[in-house]
């Protein structure tokens, strides 16, 4: 996907959570280990929320800021949706599986965090900052209850 505009980012983190929740849902009637298979359906879950979350940023977002250029998007370079799969989670270990994860939320949060400080105007600014938050909240969510999972 080409993106010009944070309405395209916006789109672009959307069908990364949507295209990761269905790998991960898919991946999790492959696996055979229960906990890891615990673990895909939760992420499954998890990341089909966040799909739905990112999704609400393109209806409550100022329109000045859906329509501006992300003119630094193409120098940084993030993930390329296509290739969040290309893991054979359905294979991997719970803590692989973990590991994968919180590397691919990582390289949103990088993206977002690189967009904040370039962004130009103070509605592109405001928008990058709320789906930072977002993109934060969940991951420190996701930690918490992985972690829990950990100790049981």
């Amino acid at each position: 996907m080409k993106i010009e505009t944070f309405q395209d980012l916006i789109e672009w983190t959307r069908q990364l959570h949507a295209y990761l929740a269905e790998c991960l849902k898919h991946c999790a009637t492959r696996q055979e280990e229960a906990r890891a298979k615990w673990l895909l359906e939760y992420l499954a879950d998890h990341e089909a929320i966040l799909e739905q979350a990112v999704a609400g940023f393109e209806k409550q977002a100022d329109p000045k800021a859906l329509h501006t250029w992300v003119y630094d998007y193409l120098s940084h370079a993030p993930i390329a949706p296509h290739q969040v799969c290309h893991s054979p989670y359905a294979e991997m270990s719970f803590d692989d599986i973990c590991q994968a994860i919180f590397a691919l939320h990582d390289q949103v949060l990088k993206l977002y965090r690189y967009l904040e400080g370039r962004a130009e105007i103070p509605e592109t600014r405001e928008l990058v900052r709320e789906l930072l938050k977002l993109e934060e909240h969940e991951a420190m969510r996701l930690t918490h209850q992985i972690n829990r999972a950990r100790d049981l």
